[in-house]
């Protein structure tokens, strides 16, 4: 019985040291040799923790998080570090790994992961160019102000607003290629969920029944059913 015991205790030790995480990232931040890594998520508008570590000495990470499907995680450096800027990619059963460096995190980034994360990475280039060129907008206008060149201001006023029709057409258009993607119902929600309701419909009748049942597929359809009721 003693011997049966001792079996026992010894098979559940083994097991729980041998449990490991669904999904893990492995990274690097070159030029950061001090400071705490964190993975988060976003739960009802809210940030919170999943996994957090401090980086070794050879600017190199691992987190870990248990997974239930696919869905967006975020990699932040502590305020002492960087505040403001964090990686997003999309978590999946598996491992991830991330490069990056410290002077220039959260922008030149590489990540090996799903294929859902290379069609994110896709349309975040994207977005970034329509953001470079509303920051050029937005500067020539503030100097057009400045010079009270009322003609040029309310030109450059027009062209923002037409900048944001483009990003809604292409992130509908860019949902729309890939409806059998968590990325198209996950753009909508975070990208273009001002955008007019018909846009947002047309993206979520178009999604493949298994991504409907995801959790950005669900949660694209009940925010929909919100703002008609």
């Amino acid at each position: 019985m003693k011997h049966f015991s001792l079996s026992l205790l010894l098979l559940l030790i083994i097991s729980c040291s041998t449990d490991k995480k669904e999904m893990e990232v492995h990274g690097t931040i070159k030029g950061l040799k001090k400071g705490i890594v964190y993975l988060k998520k976003a739960n009802d508008s809210i940030f919170i923790t999943v996994d957090s570590t401090k980086i070794g000495k050879d600017s190199s990470f691992k987190l870990s998080a248990n997974l239930e499907a696919p869905e967006a995680f975020y990699i932040t450096l502590d305020s002492s570090v960087n505040k403001d800027n964090s990686i997003n990619f999309f978590g999946y059963k598996g491992v991830t790994t991330i490069e990056t460096s410290l002077k220039k995190f959260g922008y030149d980034t590489k990540i090996k992961g799903s294929k859902d994360q290379e069609y994110l990475e896709e349309y975040i280039t994207m977005m970034r160019k329509f953001q470079n060129q509303n920051l050029d907008l937005i500067k020539e206008g503030l100097e057009a102000k400045k010079n009270n060149d009322t003609t040029l201001y309310f030109a450059n006023d027009k062209k923002l607003i037409n900048q944001q029709k483009r990003k809604y057409l292409y992130t509908t258009n860019f949902a729309l290629n890939h409806k059998n993607s968590i990325v198209a119902p996950y753009i909508a929600l975070t990208e273009i969920n001002d955008a007019n309701i018909k846009l947002l419909d047309t993206i979520n009748n178009s999604l493949t029944n298994d991504i409907k049942k995801s959790k950005y597929g669900m949660a694209l359809n009940k925010y929909i059913n919100n703002i008609k009721k």
